[in-house]
């Protein structure tokens, strides 16, 4: 059993993700937000790594992790900085990323990091489940660390059942076929939401892309376990205040 299990066997639904991004607002900043998450509502943390060509970040998150690289953000000093970070936090943490600095840093090396510090799982959206089955899967499990694949309004039925089998912790329903931050209308998408919950898959599944207030967390929330929040948290960081004050501000729009 996982952090990520033991949250989804505790709670069903309703579950809050927080995505932030390490080293933002400030280099220092990236254990004073995760225990602000925790200490004020969040259920899970998506621990973004900053990179120079996020393929699936909207401007905001885009615009974070740049922020974050110019501070001096790098794979090595998020894990110099997670090394203690269980001492406080026990919320079920997973790394969101991408396979070019991961492969720089070395896949097997990087996992075995993310294993000695606590990390939960992993999010890689660039990692094709062909190469995940054939070369990289058998690290992440051998490390036992969860790995989320995503899926989207466009991903056939049989392609929706091959990634529920090979993902754990849970499934990451991509609101639609876009970057995050865009606004969406969460009731446009009920039909593929409603198909995704029919389907009765082998994982929970959390929404995320345009879930931003209490509205559209509760409608993603109607259809999954539960929603990730990225963008508009972001945002409530961006002006360098007091992170737990504005953290705590944020999240009593959503809960």
């Amino acid at each position: 059993m996982t952090r990520i299990s033991d949250l989804f066997n505790q709670r069903k639904n309703n579950i809050l993700n927080v995505y932030c991004t390490a080293g933002y607002p400030e280099l220092n900043s990236t254990i004073k937000v995760m225990k602000a998450l925790q200490d004020n509502g969040a259920d899970m943390i998506e621990l973004g790594m900053p990179y120079s060509d996020p393929l699936a970040d909207g401007p905001v998150i885009q615009a974070s992790g740049s922020k974050a690289l110019a501070n001096g953000m790098t794979i090595m000093k998020l894990f110099d900085q997670l090394k203690d970070f269980r001492k406080e936090i026990q919320l079920p943490v997973l790394l969101m990323g991408y396979m070019n600095p991961v492969l720089q840093f070395g896949f097997e090396k990087f996992c075995e990091a993310a294993k000695s510090v606590g990390i939960d799982g992993l999010i890689l959206p660039d990692l094709p489940m062909f190469e995940y089955e054939s070369e990289y899967g058998a690290i992440i499990k051998k490390n036992g660390l969860d790995f989320v694949f995503l899926v989207t309004p466009e991903t056939s039925v049989e392609r929706i059942k091959k990634l529920d089998a090979l993902s754990s912790g849970f499934l990451y329903a991509v609101s639609s076929s876009s970057t995050t931050g865009k606004d969406k209308n969460m009731s446009d998408q009920s039909g593929y939401f409603k198909k995704l919950k029919d389907m009765q898959l082998k994982n929970p599944v959390l929404v995320g892309f345009g879930i931003k207030d209490r509205q559209t967390f509760q409608e993603a929330c109607r259809y999954a376990n539960g929603a990730i929040i990225g963008t508009a948290y972001i945002k409530a960081l961006e002006n360098n205040g007091d992170i737990e004050k504005q953290t705590k501000n944020f999240l009593a729009t959503i809960l």
